[in-house]
């Protein structure tokens, strides 16, 4: 919890003025008891109707300043709560997004949901609820107790007994309820993972009738929370039971004194009165003190759940500043001829001829290297948790402006090949260049400003068909959005639309079809005109003529770029350049169609399961 307090330094005088105009409002309480014993003692017993008046104003004046008090504090307590809130919300969405895909992976979409809505909520409540009777109920209860002592100090040992005893019920089950609370969030983040998932997956379930396993399913994950909610419940009710069988034992026990002090003319029976309203205040104020520990407690254990994903650390790291980056630009070159002319002349002598020769292999070598747009050397990737490399030695290099086909049987790594070139996960040996250059040196933004992809699972976002296109260039214009839409075919869409561009399209784009869906998501890759753009396999959901139309219309953009289309379609792929055989993480082939078909026997078995008929 420490942590997330400076998400408050922007409010501290609300976090000092809401405890303040509190306690000023309990201070006024606490001198209310001492104003009807004055009432008893000398307005009653004197009959005094003048001196009742009096005193009756007063305490209707102290009422009105308390409650003026107390809307301040609550003012300043729900102002700093809610700007706390605000700031904790946007910081963790923050940091979220600057997760990488095996951190949001590991975690789970629905758990980040449940602490970015839920948890957040029940710490703002925390927060609220702490300014407002932190101070005020302890400083209430301690008063009262020092108050009774100015009255009577042996009637006043009653509440010396009877606090410290409270006090062990109290905190005895808060210490037992604050680990049960946690485990109660988590029977919930597990119950929001279930429900996400059906109702993502809605239409598969009642194809497959599968309605009634998946209310067992989720009837059984809602019995485990309903149990956890009532154990934790039955653990906290004993709070208010407990709490108010000790204060009322403690006054009758205070009664019975207050009575034996009276008959021996020690105290007035005004000063009974005020004991008695002084321990009423200490109880009231121990039940509000025993529910503010409740909410505290349900807060920490959401504060801990915050604090963890705000101390997961990203695998995917910038570890070089902006003007790191810039030098690493200027001398990365030059630094590999260094290195390689070093280690070679070194090796072979000083002899000066050869030097001079090696040194301008080495040259020669680099600037070879540059003509490549995407190098892959030696590539090995493992999932963070799995148990073998998902790709192991991938070695191929791209030239700008190149087609390159990816192609392989199902988790053979063709995504996650080419999810390394925009960084969505790093190499764990070996490295990726694009444009020369190590992945690792770009700057995230400068590395995704020139990638272009469009995922295996097309999303498009609630709003109009305009606004999902200039994801991909926010100041696109009007030709260039219409000349993406003819590239990805996808024109006719916007026409048959009476609304056009400005057709809004809903949440999860259940109004658009499948290859609707991929189309437009191409689109929006080509109006940002990357330099690399990656197909992953985006194109399942059309038909051959139109994914053939699609490729032939990307291959005439004036635009140099050099293009990845990851499929398992021998049709796509083809016409590539380059095609690329995967196998269970391994390059079994290189070449094109026509090599391919002669010597792999995986594009083979590819090829001839789709084009049997024709081959025969």
């Amino acid at each position: 919890m420490k942590k997330l307090l400076v998400y408050l330094k922007d409010y501290k005088k609300e976090t000092v003025l809401g405890p303040l105009f509190k306690l000023l409002e309990a201070s006024f309480e606490l001198i209310v008891p001492m104003v009807v014993a004055a009432i008893i003692d000398v307005g009653v017993n004197q009959r005094d109707a003048e001196y009742i008046t009096k005193m009756c104003g007063v305490m209707i004046l102290l009422g009105v300043v308390g409650l003026i008090c107390s809307i301040t504090a609550q003012y300043y307590a729900a102002k700093a709560a809610t700007g706390f809130a605000t700031k904790l919300r946007h910081s963790l969405f923050q940091h979220i997004q600057s997760l990488s895909f095996s951190e949001i992976d590991e975690i789970g979409t629905s758990t980040l949901i449940t602490r970015m809505t839920s948890d957040v909520n029940q710490l703002q409540s925390g927060v609220n609820m702490v300014l407002r009777l932190f101070l005020r109920s302890p400083f209430i209860v301690v008063g009262a107790m020092i108050m009774a002592f100015t009255i009577d100090v042996k009637a006043a040992l009653v509440f010396v007994v009877t606090i410290p005893v409270l006090s062990v019920v109290i905190f005895g089950i808060m210490w037992v309820s604050i680990p049960l609370y946690r485990k109660v969030q988590e029977s919930l983040d597990r119950i929001l993972g279930i429900t996400r998932e059906n109702l993502t997956g809605i239409r598969v379930i009642r194809a497959f009738g599968k309605e009634d396993s998946e209310l067992k399913e989720f009837g059984k994950r809602n019995d485990i929370f309903t149990e956890l909610q009532i154990k934790v419940g039955k653990i906290s009710a004993l709070m208010n039971p407990l709490t108010y069988m000790i204060i009322n034992l403690g006054i009758m026990v205070l009664i019975w004194v207050g009575a034996l002090r009276v008959n021996n003319g020690a105290i007035t029976q005004g000063q009974v009165v005020a004991l008695y309203n002084y321990m009423s205040q200490i109880l009231v104020e121990l039940i509000k003190l025993a529910n503010l520990i409740v909410t505290v407690t349900k807060a920490l254990a959401c504060a801990g759940r915050i604090e963890n994903v705000l101390e997961m650390e990203s695998s995917m790291k910038q570890e070089l500043s902006e003007t790191k980056l810039e030098n690493s630009r200027k001398c990365s070159s030059e630094k590999r001829i260094v290195e390689n002319f070093s280690t070679k002349s070194t090796a072979m002598g000083n002899d000066s001829i050869k030097n001079t020769c090696l040194k301008k292999n080495a040259i020669e070598e680099i600037s070879m290297k540059s003509e490549y747009k995407v190098v892959f050397e030696q590539v090995g990737m493992t999932y963070k948790g799995a148990g073998e490399e998902a790709l192991t030695d991938i070695s191929f290099s791209v030239k700008k402006g190149e087609t390159i086909g990816i192609i392989g049987g199902t988790g053979s790594g063709k995504t996650s090949m080419v999810h390394l070139i925009p960084r969505f996960y790093d190499a764990n040996r070996g490295r990726v260049l694009v444009d020369g250059r190590d992945v690792r040196e770009y700057s995230l933004k400068e590395l995704r400003n020139k990638v272009g992809i469009v995922m295996q699972k097309s999303v498009l976002f609630h709003g109009t068909i305009r606004e999902n296109i200039c994801w991909g260039k926010q100041d696109a214009t009007e030709e260039e959005i219409m000349q993406a839409l003819i590239t990805a075919q996808a024109k006719e869409i916007v026409d048959n639309k009476p609304e056009g561009l400005e057709t809004v399209i809903s949440q999860g784009a259940k109004n658009l079809s499948g290859g609707q869906k991929q189309r437009l998501s191409i689109a929006r890759a080509l109006v940002r005109k990357p330099e690399i753009l990656i197909l992953d396999d985006s194109a399942s959901a059309l038909d051959y003529a139109t994914d053939a139309a699609l490729r032939k219309a990307i291959g005439k953009l004036e635009e140099d770029m050099t293009v990845f289309i990851v499929s398992q379609r021998a049709s796509s792929v083809m016409h590539a350049d380059k095609i690329v055989v995967l196998d269970d993480g391994e390059i079994v082939g290189i070449g094109i169609h026509e090599e391919l078909k002669e010597k792999c026997s995986v594009y083979q078995e590819i090829y001839y399961s789709q084009y049997e008929k024709e081959e025969a």
